[in-house]
């Protein structure tokens, strides 16, 4: 005699109910899930940043220094608080520093944060720098160390 024509049918039929909807259950929980996660990890990589990776330049009548960071944020219509990892590049020197303020109409750039200033034969370390009449002076602030070639 045959096993399975002794099961219940209603029986058979419940137990069946059960496990699909136990398989179903645990796909959508780990569906779920893993929907959770990624939008965790894209909340993780947007920042409060306005701009994502800025770059400016100041202009004059004989160079460009060319402004880059990582982040800026506008505090006004010209001003651009530039932070983490700033750098300002020319023909004849860089600045790297943490946290800078930008106005581009007066193309000037402001920082009180540790900055370094490397060129062929002088590098400047200094707590903070004023960049002023288009690029064409830069004034050291705090406790500066330089060192000449």
């Amino acid at each position: 005699m045959n096993f399975f024509l002794h099961i219940n049918k209603k029986f058979f039929l419940l137990l069946s109910l059960i496990i699909i909807i136990i398989f179903t259950s645990f796909i959508f929980t780990k569906k779920y899930a893993n929907n959770n996660i990624k939008q965790n990890k894209i909340n993780a990589v947007l920042s409060n940043a306005d701009i994502s990776e800025p770059k400016f330049a100041i202009r004059n009548e004989t160079k460009k220094i060319y402004l880059s960071a990582k982040e800026g944020n506008f505090l006004s219509k010209n001003e651009i608080l530039l932070k983490d990892n700033v750098k300002f590049k020319s023909n004849d020197f860089s600045i790297e520093t943490d946290n800078v303020i930008f106005d581009r109409t007066k193309q000037t750039a402001k920082s009180k944060t540790k900055s370094i200033f490397k060129s062929k034969n002088t590098t400047i370390s200094s707590d903070g720098f004023d960049i002023y009449d288009k690029g064409n002076k830069i004034i050291f602030y705090g406790k500066s160390l330089i060192v000449l070639k």
